[in-house]
Order: structure tokens, then sequence, then C-alpha cells
């Protein structure tokens, strides 16, 4: 008799996400983290799909309007970040995303960088991302749509310590165009809707209206 050795089962990545929502919305003229869509206000349609993910820890970043948004967030399993350097950029925030990685002390094997601003995030968007790192080896999966690629996005852990350097005036898209070699893209169409003027909210809520009717 032949005794075969049973299959031994490969370790799920430990994937934390980081949730930036510390910009001040001088375009939109209010906080975009607490226009509401559907009956929730974007930060927390980011945060409940974060944490219905397989992605731990979730951090937000804040920085703009702290007070007033960090008031919003009850849930207890998130962890608030405070970017009291938020006026230098999605970079300063990043930075203290990564940074506050540190305590986990080695068990993070990737981060994912979300955006509070794309409505469409998902929990299967965030899995996904999570799922093609398992399975392509690719150091950092990015998403795509409108032709070009970016957030969400997970960078492995080796990649942690160009996040927090990343310059002022750039963003995570800027390390995905440095290392294309090692990325992996997977569609999220959707991604290419996000909030950041009155008139982009105004057509999201129009659409949320035509698709009530249509129903």
């Amino acid at each position: 008799m032949t005794i075969t050795d049973p299959q031994v089962e490969i370790a799920k990545p430990n994937v934390a996400i980081i949730l930036l929502a510390a910009g001040a919305s001088t375009r939109m003229g209010v906080p975009k983290q607490l226009l509401t869509y559907q009956g929730r206000s974007l930060l927390n349609r980011a945060t409940e799909s974060a944490i219905a993910s397989v992605c731990k820890p979730v951090i937000v970043v804040l920085g703009a309007n702290f007070q007033q948004i960090r008031a919003q967030v009850n849930q207890t399993s998130i962890e608030v970040i405070e970017n009291a350097e938020w006026e230098l950029g999605m970079s300063s925030s990043i930075k203290s995303g990564i940074v506050s990685l540190s305590k986990y002390s080695n068990s993070i094997d990737a981060a994912i960088i979300a955006v509070c601003d794309q409505p469409f995030l998902s929990p299967e968007i965030i899995n996904n991302l999570v799922t093609t790192y398992s399975s392509t080896g690719k150091s950092i999966i990015a998403s795509h749509y409108a032709e070009t690629f970016g957030v969400p996005a997970l960078f492995s852990h080796k990649f942690f310590s160009e996040l927090a350097a990343l310059r002022e005036t750039v963003g995570a898209k800027y390390l995905i165009e440095k290392h294309l070699s090692e990325v992996f893209c997977i569609p999220f169409p959707l991604g290419a809707i996000d909030i950041d003027t009155p008139q982009d909210y105004e057509q999201l809520q129009e659409q949320h209206c035509t698709d009530l009717l249509e129903k």
C-alpha cells in the first residue's frame, strides 16, 4: 500500500490595508470623506469594505478636519492614525500608515494602499488583490481602470521602506511605475470613479437615482 503524504496547506499572507482619508477636499469645498452615497458616508463605505475583507489590521489615516471626521469612525476594529503633516500631500499619509505597521513586528507580509473616495471599493476587490498576490508571486498587485493603473494596490513588505520615503508630490502610482516588472494588474473598471469635485458627486448621485428608477 502506498502512503500519500497529506497536502500541506499554503499559509495565507498577512496583509494590512491602509485607507488614506487625510486630504482637505479643497476642490470639493466640504470634507468629501463625509459625503453620503447610498445612505453611508464615503469613509464609512470604505472602512466597512476593509473590515469585511481578509485584511488585518485596518489602518485609517486622517489629517484635515481630524476631529470632525474622527467622530464618524466608531468601529473598534480600526486603528486611526493622525497625519499631522497632511498638507505635505498623499505621500505623507502613506508614510504615516506604513510607519504604524512597525508595531506589528514582522508579521505583515504586504499592505494595500486604498483611498476613501472610490465609492465602489468592495471587499471582493480587496480580497482579489490578496489572492492574486498569493497566486502570481508578483510583489505589487495594482488595479487597472481607465487605461491606467493605480490604487487600491498591494505592495509586498519589501517595498515598505520605499513607500515611507516617497517624495511629497507623488503617491503609490510612482512606485508602481518604477517597478513595472514586478507588477500584476487586476481589472477594477469602477475604480475610475472617484469623487474630487461637486460635479463628480452630482454625477454619482444622478447615476444612483437612475439605477433606482430602472429597478
